[in-house]
């Protein structure tokens, strides 16, 4: 497991080092291409623990209270 962790950090710093040494318009491109699919992912996240949340409710397994101290007993 070592090994392919330290792979994986040895390729990481390639990787770091070449973005590094694009020029500025592409470094520029690659931060919007990393903002959307950062953000298409947060969005397929939360898509499913609204799915997730729907059927917990469904099958009766999601609980709702105002009371704090039922929240806090929830937890």
């Amino acid at each position: 497991m070592k090994i392919v962790k330290n792979m994986m950090t040895h390729n990481f710093n390639e990787v770091i080092e070449k973005v590094f040494d694009l020029p500025m318009e592409d470094k520029l491109e690659l931060i919007d291409i990393l903002e959307r699919h950062i953000a298409e992912g947060r969005r397929e996240e939360i898509s499913g623990n609204f799915k997730k949340a729907q059927a917990e409710h469904k099958s009766g397994k999601l609980n709702f209270s105002s009371d704090i101290v039922t929240l806090k007993k929830m937890l």
